[in-house]
């Protein structure tokens, strides 16, 4: 709104000054037509004065008022070039003014010469001829319409400075409203704003509070369940061992249980009974049923061998995940290309048996707990030459950049690839994706997004079967211990 009065407000000042300029511009027009006709009667009258009283100084005023004639007679006919029927009609006075200043040389001219009853002569000739009245009505009618033009252009100059007048105080008045509004609404705002920065002071201080007694919570929590996957794990372990021991001894009981059997059978037979000598010891032929039955069972023997081998395994990963989530890490500068690099060196006969070359990009140094990126560096690239594809060289580059204050590192492969499906399912514990053709117990990469979060980072797959895969870890470049080694993952 203030614009839009502005612009009125420019806008019908300029034509408040347009129009007051072409009253100005009739107003010298019509001054300029009257001191014309003035100085045609002047030098009229000086003639006539002349001829009547041979007076010197009536010849002075003549030449004097007809020297100016031609030059006004020129600002009329510019000043009036603007109106069609003024400048006609200046054209025809023009005309006329030329005629009678004729004959004003011609008059003198007798005149000078003593014939002054020729010059009177002319000058009664003139004024029978009508050149003096053609002028007089030519000038009345150019000062008429020149009355009529200022009249018009006095209304409309008047009109447009009461419109500009009156925008502009409308508009004065509309900006005196709007400063009280303003004033209004900042201070209105304002108090708002402290009353919502009061109820925000204190919604934080209750925030703190929840939250401090939450996390008191979480980690008392926390340790707890650590506290029971620990003693579970050691729980779990002593039966275990029992299972294993009695497993042993029944396995060492197979020899002679189906010894015995084989030689019930051949007593069944009424075969002649073998001597009880050295080869007693020696494992019995059988034959029939005895025979698969013995297979069954050995079958039976390492099936139940192989399980408990593999919870062994699986509980020795869960104390082992119990113990480093209670690890404190340390923080300290650490160049993550030297890093990658000593990780290489330990995997370099894993990388040449596996025919796969790793390469090693720029990489931002960043301040972390060295132990923990050991782990999750060293994990992600035994698993990429781990997943490579059969008889493909491997190709595997770790590459860095640094983004809004984060270390983004990707270990990128050309292996198997993962389904979408599985892109999440990989990351929980106990959990593997793709054909299990490879050892593991599915706790690696749990143990690594573990590990990325405590640093306070985050981590993600990008990957498509037989395309190869990109993990990319996040993780801050300057790294506050305290933010994190308070909780566990």
């Amino acid at each position: 709104m203030l614009v839009a009065v502005s612009i009125a407000s420019v806008l019908l000042v300029n034509k408040a000054r347009d129009d007051s300029g072409w009253v100005t511009h009739t107003v010298e027009a019509e001054s300029q037509l009257n001191a014309l006709l003035l100085e045609i009667r002047r030098a009229e009258s000086a003639a006539r004065g002349f001829l009547l009283t041979r007076g010197s100084e009536f010849l002075g005023d003549h030449e004097a008022a007809v020297a100016k004639i031609l030059p006004y007679a020129d600002k009329v006919a510019h000043l009036t070039g603007d109106n069609p029927a003024q400048a006609d009609n200046a054209r025809k006075l023009r005309d006329a003014i030329a005629t009678r200043l004729e004959q004003f040389k011609r008059e003198l001219n007798l005149a000078r010469q003593n014939d002054f009853a020729a010059a009177t002569a002319l000058v009664s000739e003139a004024a029978a001829g009508g050149t003096s009245a053609t002028i007089r009505d030519l000038g009345a009618a150019m000062r008429s319409e020149e009355e009529r033009l200022l009249a018009t252009r006095s209304l409309a100059a008047d009109r447009s400075q009461v419109l500009a007048s009156s925008v502009t105080i409308a508009g004065s008045g509309m900006v005196i409203a709007l400063a009280g509004m303003s004033i209004f609404l900042l201070r209105r705002s304002s108090r708002a704003r402290d009353e919502a920065e009061a109820r925000l002071r204190d919604t934080n201080l209750n925030l703190e509070a929840i939250v401090a007694e939450r996390t008191a919570d979480l980690r008392e929590a926390n340790d707890e369940i650590q506290r029971f996957a620990y003693i579970v794990s050691h729980d779990l372990r002593s039966p275990l061992v029992n299972i294993m021991g009695f497993t042993s001894e029944l396995d060492e009981l197979r020899a002679d249980i189906f010894r015995r059997i084989a030689r019930l059978g051949r007593v069944a037979a009424l075969a002649p009974s073998m001597p009880e000598d050295a080869t007693d010891n020696a494992e019995p032929e059988l034959e029939g049923p005895d025979k698969r039955l013995s297979e069954d069972f050995s079958e039976a023997l390492g099936f139940i061998k192989s399980s408990i081998a593999r919870m062994d395994r699986l509980i020795t990963a869960i104390l082992n995940l119990t113990r480093e989530g209670r690890r404190e890490f340390s923080p300290e500068r650490i160049n993550m290309r030297e890093l990658i690099e000593n990780i290489g060196t330990t995997v370099a006969h894993q990388a040449a048996e596996a025919e796969a070359r790793i390469r090693i990009a720029t990489l931002p140094d960043i301040v972390s707990d060295r132990l923990a990126l050991e782990q999750i560096f060293s994990n992600l690239i035994d698993n990429a030459l781990k997943y490579l594809k059969p008889g493909v060289p491997g190709e595997i580059e770790i590459r860095g950049r640094t983004r809004l204050g984060f270390a983004v590192i990707d270990v990128i492969d050309n292996g198997r690839g993962i389904e979408a499906r599985d892109h999440q399912r990989i990351f929980d514990l106990f959990r593997r994706a793709g054909i299990q053709d490879k050892p593991g117990q599915g706790i690696g990469l749990a143990h690594v997004r573990a590990l990325v979060r405590r640093l306070g980072g985050t981590m993600s797959v990008a990957s498509e079967p037989d395309r190869g895969s990109t993990f990319t870890v996040t993780l801050p470049i300057n790294w506050n211990a305290s933010v994190r080694n308070t909780g566990n993952d």
